[in-house]
């Protein structure tokens, strides 16, 4: 064959079509924005006022304390772990940061560090029993969120916190809530961007620098998929592990601290769906741009996927009874094209 029939040859292959592989990678690795776009215009065009800036701040407010809740499960996960914890540490610190200002009269500058302090234990103490006693994780952070579960309502009796709280002794809580704390919660910035939006942002910025673009990111991954040779490299892996959870638990803590600043109560049933709402929306970040692994931009992707399209069916008046099904019939149809196309044809 000549040059000139391989020139010819080379020039009709680029005039083709896409092959359908180019095709089937694009579809896979956009499956959920192309999922988002069209849940966005659907939503609109059934109910114009869904598409408002109000209601799309409304939106990242709600989905806020998930995004960060599952920002730290997306850490454990990099390491090849898991944190059931999360929820019930977020449910206690809501009860903590509560009890600290209605009981114990503390301000909002003593609270927010001693409920962050709590979250940090809580996690170090989930590394404790998974790397030095070599306890599975996930029997671990189960271990805790029964524990802390049952803490939280030692101190009240069972009861919910709020000003002129009755304790088991009798007497009567004489402690408010600081408006600064409150501030945390049902504040905006430029009277737009709601604060725990805010929080969000700054959070998932700092994790996705630090997860993307620095070695102890690296180390991180390279931790969940090979101990040995992350070991080999020179990393220690047990520290590496022990600020994964550590982690957790302190964005778990931060979750409820703007939860207990948004309610203003120290409600003993908050943080009853933290847990599998964050777990979803980590998940759901393997799915964003066909990573397939931990990612701290998926899992906030996947938190405003899931916070869309409930807030779309409210809109709706879709019955309360079918959200749930809804919502799992398009994460289905999300993971399927993502990983269904992305099987191999041969």
């Amino acid at each position: 064959m000549t040059p000139i029939d391989n020139q010819t040859r080379a020039l009709s292959a680029s005039a083709r079509p896409i092959p359908l592989e180019r095709l089937r990678t694009l579809v896979r690795t956009s499956a959920v924005f192309i999922l988002l776009a069209a849940m966005i215009v659907g939503f609109s065009i059934a109910q114009p006022a869904f598409i408002n800036l109000a209601n799309q701040m409304s939106i990242l407010q709600a989905v806020s304390v998930v995004a960060i809740l599952g920002a730290g499960v997306t850490v454990t996960l990099a390491v090849g772990g898991f944190d059931l914890s999360i929820g019930a540490v977020a449910a206690s610190s809501v009860m903590a940061a509560s009890y600290a200002m209605i009981v114990w009269g503390l301000n909002v500058t003593q609270t927010v560090p001693l409920v962050l302090a709590f979250g940090a234990l809580v996690g170090l103490s989930n590394a404790f029993l998974i790397v030095k006693l070599r306890v599975p994780d996930l029997l671990a952070t189960l271990a805790v969120m029964f524990l802390l579960s049952g803490l939280q309502l030692i101190p009240t009796a069972g009861r919910s916190i709020s000003s002129g709280l009755i304790l088991p002794d009798g007497s009567t809580a004489t402690g408010s809530y600081d408006p600064a704390f409150l501030l945390i919660g049902r504040s905006s910035l430029f009277g737009l961007v709601p604060a725990p939006v805010a929080v969000m942002l700054l959070v998932a910025l700092a994790l996705y620098v630090v997860t993307e673009h620095t070695r102890v990111g690296r180390l991180l991954f390279a931790t969940g998929g090979n101990e040995v040779a992350t070991r080999l490299a020179g990393a220690s892996v047990p520290r590496l592990k022990t600020l994964a959870y550590v982690l957790s638990g302190t964005l778990a803590s931060l979750g409820g601290i703007i939860v207990a600043a948004r309610v203003g109560r120290g409600d003993v049933s908050s943080g009853g769906s933290l847990l599998m709402d964050a777990v979803a929306a980590s998940l759901i970040g393997f799915a964003v741009l066909g990573l397939r692994r931990p990612n701290v931009f998926g899992t906030i992707v996947g938190a405003v996927f899931v916070g869309i399209l409930l807030n779309g069916l409210t809109m709706l008046n879709a019955p309360y009874y079918t959200q749930d099904f809804v919502k799992g019939a398009v994460l289905v149809g999300a993971l399927a094209l993502t990983y269904g196309l992305g099987r191999s044809t041969r």
